[in-house]
């Protein structure tokens, strides 16, 4: 008997997966585990750097908090996939909207690295004069639109947005819209993802399921199977996506990307992944959860198993990765220092940007202050 013909793998569609299932590309130890599709030339070498960078900028952020330079800081480390992997599947064009760990996407749209830096300063440096508490970035030239503290705010912001794109035509551009599990105990969930069931409204919902709504463990906030099942009552499709595989994360969100600005409506992504950190520098998570459970996800870090990935396909190595990190170390440090050496905000700022014409009571207040009348 002749030997079998061997039948051509196919990569799995993550559609046809669905919200119960796992869509997953490249295993924790880096291995493919199911066919990875042709990626645009150099994308995922520079995921990898993209991924590098945001931890170590993180880190030293962190560290500018605990020296009391900065008044606050959320790291994203253990989620860098999940956040340059959906973030990389948007367009120029695309508007999005973001929730706290997202600040790696502004970066790989073009947001300069002092601006951001800048923003956790809040001083002279920064183009949003201060106005935001750290770590809420918004930066217009890359659409990259500031979230509010208030939980789950932005999941209605970016509906009305991808509505907006709806009646004014412009089949170009889509919404990409993120959110933490716990935001999906918010009305503004159910007020913003029913909007854009109802209107089939081009935008992506990407739901980073780190497992912790700061301290409520998400057995303890939802009764459902899995997050993305809860898409069907509002007419989406849900997807389920191994969120420490940056390329699985990829390729879910350009299908619901390239989906959404076909016209076919929004989609929910669920990215499965875990907050290796507190849920912010004000935070200590060794005092309501088990760090053993930590320390088994640190063996799925997203880094770790994109690099392996790479090295096995002779596209990366140690002595490459000590490089970049060396360069990235200094751009940081050199971003730092210029940022540091402004001076605080001009105090004239506080009568701008309010209203298109300043009405007499605030020039009058302006004339006092110019005058040290106020305090």
């Amino acid at each position: 008997m002749g030997a079998k013909k061997k039948t051509a793998q196919t990569t799995p569609d993550p559609y046809e997966i669905g919200p119960l299932g796992l869509f997953q590309l490249v295993d924790e130890t880096g291995a493919e585990v199911a066919p990875v599709p042709e990626l645009p030339d150099g994308l995922a070498v520079r995921l990898l750097e993209a991924m590098l960078f945001q931890r170590a900028l993180d880190q030293r952020m962190l560290n500018l908090q605990r020296q009391g330079r900065i008044g606050f800081y959320g790291t994203a480390k253990g989620q860098e996939g999940a956040v340059l992997g959906s973030g990389a599947a948007f367009e120029e064009q695309d508007w999005l909207f973001p929730a706290l760990r997202e600040g790696a996407i502004a970066l790989w749209r073009g947001m300069q690295l002092e601006h951001y830096i800048a923003q956790c300063f809040g001083n002279g440096a920064d183009v949003t004069l201060g106005r935001q508490m750290p770590c809420h970035y918004s930066d217009g030239p890359t659409r990259y639109v500031s979230l509010s503290s208030p939980i789950g705010t932005q999941i209605s912001h970016a509906a009305g947005a991808a509505r907006a794109v709806q009646v004014k035509g412009e089949t170009h551009r889509i919404v990409g819209g993120w959110m933490g599990d716990g935001a999906t105990s918010s009305n503004d969930f159910h007020a913003g993802m029913n909007f854009a069931g109802v209107w089939k409204s081009p935008i992506v919902f990407v739901c980073q399921n780190n497992q912790w709504a700061i301290s409520v463990p998400a057995a303890a906030q939802t009764a459902s199977e899995t997050f993305a099942i809860k898409a069907e009552a509002y007419g989406m499709p849900g997807l389920r996506v191994d969120g420490n595989d940056v390329l699985a994360c990829y390729h879910a969100t350009k299908l619901a990307a390239d989906r959404a600005r076909r016209g076919e409506g929004p989609t929910f992504i669920e990215m499965l992944t875990f907050r290796l950190g507190g849920h912010s520098s004000s935070d200590d998570p060794t005092k309501y959860r088990d760090e053993s459970i930590a320390k088994t996800w640190e063996k799925r870090d997203p880094l770790e198993r994109h690099r392996t990935w790479l090295v096995n396909r002779g596209d990366w190595s140690e002595e490459r990765q000590d490089d970049y990190l060396a360069d990235a170390g200094k751009t940081i440090t050199e971003a730092i220092h210029r940022v540091e050496e402004a001076g605080p905000v001009p105090v004239e700022t506080l009568f701008t940007d309010v209203w298109a014409e300043k009405p007499v009571l605030l020039d009058d207040q302006a004339d006092r202050l110019a005058n040290e009348e106020m305090v």
